[in-house]
């Protein structure tokens, strides 16, 4: 599940004050669904959001997160499907891997933390590390101790000695699992904000990339200069839909806050002078509907200006899947968007 759909279930199971369970995969071995740093959540009645199998293990997992309610500890677990081991769990799940996944209680006494403070840093921008002590020892921050870490200075002297981790983990962009000098076992694990995509033009082919994007987990904004673009009514899914003067741009949608930006209203002048704005901004991908003969002549319009664009403009937009209605379009181009952002496309 996206990262939006973990914080509206959150939301709506921390309305009603019941406790819940963070789970969080913290090593893998071999082929396995998910990766070290992956979260799912578990209410107290036992349904989840979120999987950390092929919807294999969750059942298990929900069991023993009643047994970390009960409790109120932190507890790990191992499903270890090695060779033969898959058929001892009967579960015939076929990923041939070991996964191993650390249940963290969440109670509203102590203010859902440490997801609370997770989700707050999931919608803004910016580098954060989660670092989760799994294995402590005495005179330590004991067991399931989490810090959220931005880069500023740490309000407990006792976290100081995760700030190191933590930067290696933000330098390498990953996920890490490391042994300490000092005997503890920390899972340092990069935040991976949610995507903020703003989308100028409001045809109809925009809106499977709106519902897409949304589908994705991805927070959307639409943009227009026609009214009666936006007055249909169909952009539902988009987190904030606008009605702008495309000369203004820039100063009412702010651009550059965005991780992409997709030109698609069809008018040549109008989209010139999106891009001129864009082109002031380090938005890393940066999208124009049409082929590449009109992105070029596009760029040729901006002079000079197209200089810091040049590198960043996709045009025609899209992996090449052989799309050609608006809804594979739709696919094509946000399978481009997401392994750029990945940085699995170059």
């Amino acid at each position: 599940m996206s990262a939006s759909g973990l914080i509206k279930a959150f939301e709506h199971w921390q309305s009603t004050g019941k406790p819940m369970v963070l789970a969080t995969v913290y090593d893998t071995q071999g082929s396995t669904y998910t990766k070290a740093g992956h979260r799912i959540l578990i209410a107290s009645n036992l349904d989840y959001q979120g999987l950390v199998s092929g919807g294999c293990l969750e059942g298990d997992l929900a069991e023993r997160a009643s047994e970390v309610i009960i409790a109120n500890e932190p507890t790990a677990i191992t499903y270890d499907m090695r060779d033969d081991a898959d058929d001892l769990w009967g579960l015939g799940v076929g990923c041939n891997g070991l996964i191993r996944v650390f249940l963290q209680p969440l109670i509203a006494e102590e203010g859902y933390e440490p997801f609370s403070k997770i989700v707050k840093r999931l919608g803004t921008p910016g580098s954060v590390v989660v670092a989760t002590i799994i294995i402590s020892k005495p005179g330590a921050p004991p067991v399931g101790t989490t810090l959220v870490w931005d880069g500023s200075e740490v309000e407990s002297e006792s976290l100081e000695g995760l700030v190191p981790g933590c930067q290696s983990a933000h330098t390498a962009g990953r996920a890490v699992l490391s042994t300490e000098e000092s005997g503890m076992t920390v899972l340092y694990a990069p935040l991976q904000p949610i995507r903020r995509i703003l989308v100028l033009g409001a045809g109809l082919d925009a809106l499977p990339v709106v519902n897409m994007a949304a589908e994705l987990g991805w927070r959307v904004t639409i943009a227009d200069h026609r009214p009666a673009y936006l007055e249909k009514g169909v952009f539902e899914s988009a987190e904030r839909t606008e009605l702008i003067n495309p000369e203004h741009m820039s100063r009412d949608l702010d651009p550059g806050s965005y991780d992409a930006v997709v030109v698609m209203s069809h008018h040549l002048l109008t989209d010139q002078i999106y891009l001129g704005q864009l082109a002031e901004t380090n938005v890393e991908y940066v999208g124009v509907l049409g082929p590449a003969a009109r992105k070029n002549r596009l760029l040729d319009s901006l002079g000079s200006a197209s200089g810091s664009l040049s590198d960043r403009l996709k045009g025609p937009v899209g992996i090449d899947i052989g799309a050609n209605d608006p809804e594979s379009i739709a696919l094509s181009l946000l399978a481009e968007i997401h392994a750029t952002l990945s940085g699995k496309l170059v």
